[in-house]
């Protein structure tokens, strides 16, 4: 019914230390898409319609590239979720976009590594909606909205402010700013 923001994080390209695509410490994310097209090095694509593959089709669409032209080739559409993308890319050493969080916690790095980050453009906000009540009946608005409530309020702000993945912060609390 209504949208409230309540916490971020942000992608970040991942790859090889061999960086065959010489990307790394890039500051824009559409220019180091572009220069993996142009090298034709592995890409590997959730392809899978989630918040990260609409991110990223968004990114290539900057970079003025069209990936899906060479679907098979060097984009690698996986239709799967990021953990099964990331053991893909690392496979056929392909580089990724990913979340930090899902990135710190993965466990299959080998010699991968975060290549670029920082961009304003791999911002990535969540947001909870409260389902509404008129179109689906069996909701239960009075839980639903204590969850919210909770999550935006000081008690899930501190929650989220405070967990950690091997010391980092994964996501940052909003829910009383714009970003």
């Amino acid at each position: 019914m209504k949208r409230y923001p309540f916490m971020y994080n942000d992608f970040v390209i991942v790859g090889p230390a061999s960086d065959d695509a010489k990307i790394a410490g890039l500051k824009e994310a559409p220019e180091a898409l572009r220069k993996i097209a142009q090298a034709q090095t592995p890409f590997a694509s959730r392809a899978d319609d989630s918040g990260t593959h609409k991110a990223e089709l968004k990114l290539w669409e900057q970079a003025g590239v069209d990936p899906k032209a060479s679907s098979g080739a060097w984009y690698l559409e996986t239709g799967s979720g990021m953990g099964a993308t990331l053991n893909l890319a690392i496979g056929k050493r392909a580089y990724a976009l990913t979340d930090r969080g899902t990135w710190l916690a993965f466990a299959n790095k080998d010699d991968y590594r975060i290549l670029v980050e920082g961009d304003g453009k791999l911002f990535n906000q969540y947001g909870v909606i409260l389902v509404d009540p008129v179109k689906h009946p069996n909701v239960r608005v009075k839980e639903g909205q204590a969850f919210i409530d909770w999550l935006t309020g000081p008690e899930g702000q501190a929650a989220i402010a405070g967990y950690k993945i091997n010391g980092q912060q994964i996501f940052f609390p909003n829910a009383n700013t714009r970003p």
